[in-house]
């Protein structure tokens, strides 16, 4: 299974042109792919609606969007009020159904210079031919590590042990279920996307559960970090008139989960964004 973490830059590549067709194109080799910085109806994406453009270039692929940010776009058009809204957010591609999810968001703290802007975790379960598979797009903020870290914290309490509903349905008339069973929420899950840190980092650290005053100590619950010693890097970009390259981008893995994972690497030579797409296989 080759899963894909992407952050897409809303269409626009390490060139600076905006060409939404070159991230679909890396999005249709991966079986599931978790995206951030998708658009929705901005003047700089031409007013794109960046998910549906996507849907309509993987026609065969099941999609979720899941915006954290939402402004008015609305207009007026022959005397009526056209709803839009301008949206951003994370995504969730996938070649199997995606058989429920739920949007998360995150700690967004006030800020006097630079903007800062709400981020969000997308969660799903995805049907995948070894059984169900829980999957998190996550897109941390940029502006700091003490609200990473109040992020990483919320993320976590946030993701419950079951699915969009449970229990009996008392009210069958009203066809809560659609009769279906009891939606699955397996324990084990992998969290990908732009955390906005580097290894050993202190957001680095709570995820993975490492302890600086004990080498080698580990909390319950860390996620295993798939590019673990690798030295990736997933982004490149010019800042302050210089070339840096960074690894932001990360896939963690529980524990359960990191004995089938068989290969991970970037695609250094892609131009479809700022960040290079970061690869992983497992073997399920």
């Amino acid at each position: 299974m080759r899963l894909l973490s992407f952050n897409i830059q809303y269409g626009f590549g390490a060139d600076g042109v905006y060409d939404l067709t070159r991230a679909a194109q890396v999005i249709a080799a991966a079986d599931i792919a978790c995206l951030q910085e998708v658009d929705r109806h901005w003047s700089r994406s031409g007013f794109d609606d960046q998910p549906a453009r996507l849907e309509a270039l993987l026609p065969d692929r099941y999609t979720v969007f899941g915006p954290g940010f939402d402004m008015d776009a609305s207009r007026i058009e022959g005397g009526r009020v056209v709803n839009r809204r301008r949206q951003f957010g994370p995504m969730i591609v996938s070649r199997w159904k995606i058989l429920w999810s739920r949007l998360h968001l995150l700690p967004l703290a006030a800020m006097i210079e630079p903007i800062n802007t709400q981020t969000c975790a997308l969660e799903a379960c995805i049907a995948a031919p070894c059984g169900p598979l829980r999957v998190v797009s996550v897109h941390l903020a940029h502006v700091g590590v003490a609200e990473r870290l109040a992020q990483i914290a919320a993320l976590r309490a946030a993701l419950p042990t079951v699915g969009p509903w449970s229990g009996t349905d008392d009210e069958p008339a009203r066809n809560w279920t659609e009769g279906q069973d009891e939606p699955p929420c397996p324990a084990p899950m992998l969290w990908m996307g732009d955390f906005n840190c580097e290894p050993g980092s202190a957001e680095y650290r709570a995820i993975v559960g490492e302890t600086p005053y004990h080498p080698g100590a580990r909390y319950r619950g860390a996620m295993v970090d798939a590019a673990a010693g690798l030295g990736l890097h997933s982004h490149e970009k010019i800042i302050a008139g210089a070339l840096r390259r960074r690894q932001l981008d990360h896939i963690f893995l529980d524990a359960a989960l990191a004995p089938r994972l068989t290969r991970v690497w970037t695609e250094t030579d892609c131009p479809a964004s700022d960040h290079f797409p970061l690869w992983a296989v497992i073997d399920l």
